[in-house]
């Protein structure tokens, strides 16, 4: 993260929309855990988006991928780095990938939110294969959404199981 840091600084973020999306309202400039932090700003915005109509949750999650592919392109080749630590803004809409079905309340947020670091921090196959592989703004995006994706299917499972 210190590089990413050196590259940018908060007047910076503030100044440039672009930048401020991708460091996840400046959460991703945490010095430690970057991805965590980064992830908690999505935490209020599901809380009030939890309850919209499938189609129209699905759409809005749609829309916040295809903004982060652009976002995380231009931040990340403007930093020159290719998926700098403090970019989040895939952590955000992996989660919300995350909670797409999940019933409402705490425990499913948390559970949720613990599902989702895991996968992304443990990368398992194929989402190692995408981070290594895939560059720019799609490669940055896509491990989380599908980190998101194996989350969410455990947080089904775990809905079955309880009944």
């Amino acid at each position: 993260m210190a590089q990413d840091i050196a590259k940018i600084s908060w007047r910076q973020l503030l100044a440039n929309p672009i930048y401020f999306l991708a460091f996840g309202f400046g959460s991703g400039l945490a010095s430690r855990a970057p991805g965590t932090f980064g992830t908690l700003p999505a935490l209020p915005f599901y809380w009030w988006i939890q309850d919209w109509p499938l189609f129209g949750y699905v759409l809005l999650v749609l829309v916040l991928f295809l903004i982060g592919i652009w976002v995380c392109h231009v931040t990340a080749r403007d930093l020159e780095i290719k998926d700098p630590a403090g970019v989040v803004w895939d952590e955000f809409v992996g989660f919300l990938v995350t909670m797409t079905a999940a019933p409402s309340g705490w425990g499913w947020l948390l559970g949720g939110f613990i599902l989702f670091r895991l996968f992304d921090i443990w990368k398992p196959w194929p989402i190692r294969v995408l981070d290594r592989r895939i560059a720019g703004g799609l490669g940055i995006m896509l491990d989380d959404v599908v980190a998101g994706i194996f989350a969410a299917l455990v947080l089904a499972g775990f809905e079955v199981w309880m009944g």
